[in-house]
């Protein structure tokens, strides 16, 4: 079984990985034009467990929560976050926000960005263990998306 799963198989996957004894972590976003600051943000993220759930957000989710977006298609952006060595598995969920599928996954430790307060975590009321993960200062997709427009217009 490849690390994109499908949402339909994603409970029974972590079902038997939590059979074997391992902590599931819980962690979702756009992930759109993958930079540094995702990378190390992801790594910290796969420290705290043992087995790293990446919940993704398809494109249409993306372009109801960010106008414009996403830059890179849902396929290719699964496709680069599960090359990613600390990412056991990626599942794709198209409504604006994760819940849904957190109540599926039941993972024992909810991961976000410290830029969430913790009381705006979405599945914060259905994980016990929910952590923020500091980020790359000046580092985003925003940024980055702003800086190439900029560089286009010289």
């Amino acid at each position: 079984m490849g690390k994109i799963v499908a949402r339909a198989d994603i409970r029974h996957t972590i079902t038997r990985q939590r059979e074997q004894g391992r902590k599931i972590v819980f962690t979702n976003g756009c992930f759109d034009i993958l930079h540094t600051g995702h990378v190390r943000y992801l790594a910290n993220a796969k420290k705290i467990g043992d087995i790293l759930v990446v919940g993704l957000n398809s494109d249409r989710s993306v372009s109801r929560i960010k106008p414009g977006r996403p830059v890179i298609p849902e396929d290719q952006r699964a496709e680069v976050l599960a090359a990613l060595s600390m990412v056991d598995y990626v599942v794709i969920f198209s409504e604006d926000t994760p819940y849904e599928l957190i109540r599926e996954i039941k993972p024992d430790v909810l991961v976000k960005g410290a830029d969430w307060k913790r009381g705006d975590i979405v599945g914060s009321d259905i994980v016990r263990d929910v952590r923020t993960i500091p980020l790359v200062e000046g580092i985003s997709t925003s940024r980055i998306i702003r800086r190439i427009r900029q560089m286009k217009q010289s």
